[in-house]
Order: structure tokens, then sequence, then C-alpha cells
């Protein structure tokens, strides 16, 4: 089986990389505004998500939000944990954010527009590092799923949920992707789309010393995987040394 997250790592694809964040955030300040709008076909899988992860969240968990988006489920889990810490590359979707914690007189999630290899966030800083929809848009995930490791205290919980886009779809949802695959070749959407499917993010989460603990495929017209992977003993032990 071919490893869909196998990507180069010399300098000149470094700065390709930065280059690529710059268009991405770009591309994201702009559908900031409709985002919520888009996602709302979506909602029976965001709902049962957000449901699933509270299972997992402790009122002393201290929290990171990476890509929070609109702030949707940093606002929701709020009332789960001690505080989060959400944060996106799109300013203008942190600012719809805040607009939202304002609204809703939520005062423990702290929104800031940054990236998850900022280094004001030190290792072992996180009890539990969420990371919504991301996974199938980052240009290293392997790289990103390391930096989760370094974050997480020991024992800490890393919830993810991914599009699912080589799964199972409805047939509308299969023309909005066949419509997404003609934009990003002609690099009118500038982010890196993978199609997946949960064996690959398994594998993705498993190879970074990571315990599956808990899943879900949950499907509403297309498939998203739910995972939470506990950071392993065998991982702190190496991070020790």
């Amino acid at each position: 089986m071919p490893n869909r997250f196998i990507v180069k790592t010399t300098p000149v694809f470094v700065k390709q990389i930065d280059c690529n964040m710059s268009k991405s955030k770009e591309f994201w300040d702009k559908s900031a505004g409709n985002y919520d709008k888009t996602e709302e076909r979506f909602e029976f899988i965001h709902r049962r998500v957000r449901e699933n992860a509270k299972k997992h969240l402790k009122d002393t968990d201290v929290v990171l939000d990476y890509g929070c988006g609109t702030g949707t489920t940093a606002c929701e889990l709020s009332s789960h944990v001690k505080e989060i810490h959400a944060i996106d590359i799109s300013s203008r979707m942190v600012e719809i954010a805040e607009g939202k914690a304002i609204t809703s007189n939520i005062e423990n999630v702290n929104f800031a527009q940054g990236d998850i290899f900022d280094e004001r966030y030190q290792q072992r800083s996180f009890d539990v590092i969420l990371a919504f929809n991301m996974l199938h848009t980052v240009p290293d995930p392997q790289r990103v799923v390391q930096r989760i490791l370094e974050l997480l205290k020991p024992g800490g919980l890393f919830i993810s949920v991914t599009p699912c886009l080589a799964g199972k779809m409805s047939f509308l949802v299969g023309l909005q992707i066949l419509l997404m695959r003609v934009l990003l070749k002609t690099g009118i959407i500038p982010v890196p789309i993978r199609r997946l499917i949960s064996s690959d993010l398994d594998e993705l989460v498993s190879a970074e010393n990571f315990q599956i603990i808990d899943t879900e495929n949950v499907y509403k017209g297309a498939s998203s995987y739910f995972s939470v992977a506990r950071k392993t003993t065998k991982s702190v032990a190496a991070a020790g040394n």
C-alpha cells in the first residue's frame, strides 16, 4: 500500500511549503465569510464528532485546537475543559471566531492567528490537541503529527477528524470533489487536498508512537474518520533521551 504522506524534506521543498502557506492563508481569508454556510451540509458529521470528542475531555484539560476555523468547535467544547488555545493561519477566521466567543460569553478560549510550529508553544504543554478537518490539507502530515506528539503531555490525547475523500460519498458530493480536483490542478485552490481512507490515517498516527483508543467512521453524504490516539510511554521515553 503506497504511503500517501511521504513528502520531500529538502530546503527547496521547505521554501515551497512556506510559499504555499502564504497562498493558503490568503485563500482561507477569502473563504472565511462563507465558511460556516458551506459547512452546514455536513452538520450531522460535525455534531457527531463533537459529541464523540466530549467523551474524552476533562474539566482540567488544557487544549490546543489546531486549525480552529471560525471557532465553532472550540466554543462548543469550551465548557468541558479548563482552557482552549485555538489557532488558525487565517486572521479572518480568527476574527469571526473571536466574535462567536464574545457573543456566547466564553472566556476560556484564546483565539490566535498562527501555526502549530509557532515557537510560543512548548513541548509537553497540552493535555489534548484537536485537528478537525486538517490532516488532508497540510503540506506535510507526518511533520504535523510529529509536532503534535512533541506538544502533548505524557499520556495526552490527539483527537482528529478527517474527511475520507477516497471513501464512500454521495453522487452530489462526488461531483463537488471532482470540481475541487479541477480547481486544484488549475491552482485556483492552493491547498493540498489528499484523497484518504481511514487506514491511511491509522498508519500515519500509529507510526508516530500513538496508541489509537477510539475510532468511528461517520457518514452522511460523505465519509469522515474520527480518531482518538494516546501518546504512548514509548514516545515519552524517546523524547527524554
